[in-house]
């Protein structure tokens, strides 16, 4: 039985300002409605028995996404552990990590959580004809067939073809430049690196303990120390913090002998830029995608995102227009590439849509911060049925709540009571209160916040049902 891995790191700077820090590609709704998580989610679900409650898979995440990845988990139909990493230290320990918390002779099907491959049954079958060279301790690596000459990705060359329909790796390339690449594809023997891995544990364990033992090591003393909180496993933050940061391309798959490609010729992509992206809409007859609410008036080779409202693109040729609420990218496609200087650059001049998003996931559901000036800040919340916010208090502001869709359970102090719609409340200063929702349907209202202070951390919490702490637990 296969037990899929979903490494879910990436801080999602190329494809700002859709994604961002806080909320990385892998969790944006980018194709269908669906994050990437969870197509990767339903895609390995096609490997497991269709009983739902067979249906497991582990992932690795940070701390700061555990509800995100949760959520999404439970969208796709998917159970599993939640292996929480302190700090982010690449694929090589994410991986190990997975490992040591699996048992032995488990194939582990190692996949990164932001890469689109539509075709679902291609890319199962793919992984069912691997199995054999795993089971019998080959350390499997799945390499796309290119269809053009791309420097965005890095190659693998294969040697001479096995018994059970793999190839030998010749080598690992690099991402070359667009020339090196037109000639590595005239060669005829090389494959996209995808970034996809099957292997028993152990295996990849050995391969670990030779060719990166410190890591290993590093990884071994965090889950000998690891904390269950349900479904999430921390590892020990100070042993973790003391590994190396490394990709398991450079730790392993360059050095261990027992590394074979398996070849797919499905469509394949990482995702990694807004040119990837822009590929995933049609064109019409002037080589316009439009995403959303654009509109492109003699335009040539522009692409618009523009879910929330009109956005027009008149004579524009080789444009980029990414339109959120709460900032606007225009860019020429061939600096598609570098985006993060954007966001290197706004993070210099500390703008919060650096890495934040007007609208902020909570696991009891989110926020939208609509307006803010001085000494008031306007919110819209939705709180999912049976979710509730910590039970706190503020020092610095006072709020004002308006049901504007489903009933809300207010406690203010000692009273307990119910809104409904059109219905308002009013928290002072200083009043422990808690806001439920303990209908079958989801509760939005209007939260106008008024005071000296009004930052997220000016919340003393009391209880919590998610079990959170810090700045993040409202």
């Amino acid at each position: 039985m296969i037990l899929p891995v979903i490494l879910c790191g990436g801080s999602g700077t190329r494809l700002w300002p859709l994604s961002r820090k806080a909320l990385p590609k892998q969790f944006v709704p980018l194709i269908d409605g669906k994050s990437l998580l969870q197509l990767t989610l339903e895609r390995v679900a096609a490997l497991m028995p269709p009983q739902v409650d067979s249906r497991r898979a582990l992932c690795v995440t940070a701390e700061a996404h555990r509800f995100l990845v949760a959520e999404v988990m439970r969208a796709a139909g998917v159970h599993g552990d939640l292996i929480l990493e302190p700090v982010a230290r690449n694929t090589a320990p994410a991986m190990a990590l997975a490992a040591l918390h699996a048992g032995a002779d488990d194939l582990l099907l190692f996949c990164p959580a932001d890469h689109h491959i539509p075709d679902v049954g291609g890319f199962a079958a793919m992984v069912t004809e691997g199995c054999a060279a795993a089971r019998e301790g080959a350390l499997v690596t799945f390499g796309v067939t290119p269809s053009f000459p791309s420097s965005a990705y890095g190659y693998i060359q294969k040697g001479p073809a096995r018994h059970d329909g793999t190839y030998t790796v010749a080598r690992f390339i690099e991402k070359p430049n667009a020339s090196d690449a037109a000639s590595l594809l005239l060669q005829g023997d090389v494959l996209w690196n995808a970034g996809v891995f099957l292997c028993r544990a152990d295996v990849l364990l050995d391969a670990m303990q030779q060719h990166a033992p410190d890591i290993l090591r590093s990884c071994r003393d965090a889950m000998d120390g690891v904390m269950r909180d349900g479904q999430f496993l921390r590892p020990e933050p100070k042993a973790f913090a003391a590994c190396r940061a490394q990709s398991i391309d450079y730790s392993v798959m360059e050095r261990y002998d027992g590394v074979v490609v398996f070849p797919f010729h499905g469509a394949w992509s990482d995702v990694g830029s807004w040119n990837a992206v822009a590929e995933l809409t049609p064109a019409d007859d002037q080589g316009n995608r439009i995403v959303g609410q654009g509109l492109a008036l003699q335009a040539q080779a522009t692409y618009i995102h523009a879910p929330a409202r009109p956005v027009i693109a008149l004579g524009t040729n080789d444009l980029f227009i990414i339109d959120t609420p709460d900032a606007l990218l225009v860019a020429a496609r061939s600096h598609a590439e570098e985006v993060r200087a954007v966001v290197a650059a706004l993070e210099e001049t500390q703008t919060p849509q650096a890495n934040h998003h007007r609208r902020v996931a909570r696991p009891w559901g989110w926020f939208d911060s609509v307006e803010a000036g001085a000494r008031f800040q306007v919110k819209r919340i939705m709180v999912r049925p049976g979710a509730a916010l910590s039970l706190q208090m503020h020092h610095h502001r006072a709020e004002h709540w308006v049901v504007v869709k489903g009933v809300a359970e207010v406690t203010r102090g000692e009273e307990t009571f119910l809104l409904t719609e059109n219905e308002s409340t009013y928290i002072p200063i200083g009043k422990t209160h808690r806001l439920r929702n303990p209908g079958k349907t989801e509760l939005e209202l209007i939260e106008i916040q008024t005071g000296s202070y009004l930052g997220e951390d000016d919340i003393v919490r009391f209880d919590d049902q998610y079990g959170r702490h810090g700045a993040d637990a409202q």
